[in-house]
């Protein structure tokens, strides 16, 4: 099964958008919370993404992979930190794990490769 992970970010993002309009408050709310956890401090955005990226991981959440994924990409994130991600993700989640890691590298190379004209 192959997964196409912009149109899968790309329909969660229309339904978040409904929500918002729906639930304002409350997605204002995540909002927030999702700017702030992802802000510089003492670690990086980037790092923040490689631990969200084996959250989403761990959680075998395909929406979590692709939108930090994504932000990876655009973070200048290498395949190779990906993979390594992926092999923490999996030593710690098990074979579970193993399937949504290579789903995080497709992800990752769906969205650091430009999209088809």
């Amino acid at each position: 099964m192959s997964k196409d992970y912009r149109t899968i970010t790309q329909d969660i993002s229309a339904y978040m958008r409904e929500l918002r309009g729906l639930q304002p408050e409350a997605m204002k709310g995540f909002g927030t919370l999702a700017q702030s956890a992802g802000a510089d401090g003492a670690l990086d955005k980037k790092s923040k993404e490689f631990i969200a990226l084996a959250i989403g991981i761990a959680q075998h959440c395909d929406g979590c992979i692709g939108f930090h994924a994504k932000a990876l990409a655009g973070l200048g994130a290498s395949r190779q930190e990906i993979a390594e991600v992926a092999a923490m993700s999996v030593y710690m989640g098990g074979g579970p794990a193993l399937m949504y890691a290579a789903d995080a590298l497709r992800a990752f190379d769906q969205f650091a490769t430009p999209a088809a004209a």
